[in-house]
């Protein structure tokens, strides 16, 4: 399980040998060395705040928050763990659930 225990130390930043590992499995994401972003736009407004509320269920269980801007029907994702400085495991699994609930949905990533 991912989720932090505040007892413990933060997650460790991964470095660009597990970066390289990681990345491939999310092409829809635009990495960098310390944060993955990503637009996703959806059929309304109403269903992009439905998925934002799905999503935020998915970042509570894993106690790791991502930054969104909402734009009418348009998302914008910013993920990073900032106790950290940069990208951890909790980055690539959150950007796997957003993935994952927007192919359900049936969001189109935008360029």
């Amino acid at each position: 399980e991912l989720r932090r225990d505040p007892a413990r130390v933060g997650p460790a930043l991964l470095d660009d040998e597990q970066r390289a590992a990681l990345l491939p499995s999310l092409p829809a994401w635009t990495a960098s060395e310390s944060e993955l972003t990503r637009t996703v736009s959806a059929a309304s407004f109403e269903e992009a705040i439905a998925w934002v509320v799905r999503i935020a269920d998915a970042a509570a269980e894993l106690d790791h928050h991502p930054d969104i801007d909402i734009r009418w029907r348009t998302t914008h994702w910013l993920l990073t763990t900032h106790d950290a400085g940069g990208l951890t495991q909790l980055d690539i699994e959150l950007a796997h659930r957003i993935s994952a609930a927007a192919a359900a949905q049936g969001a189109s990533a935008r360029d």
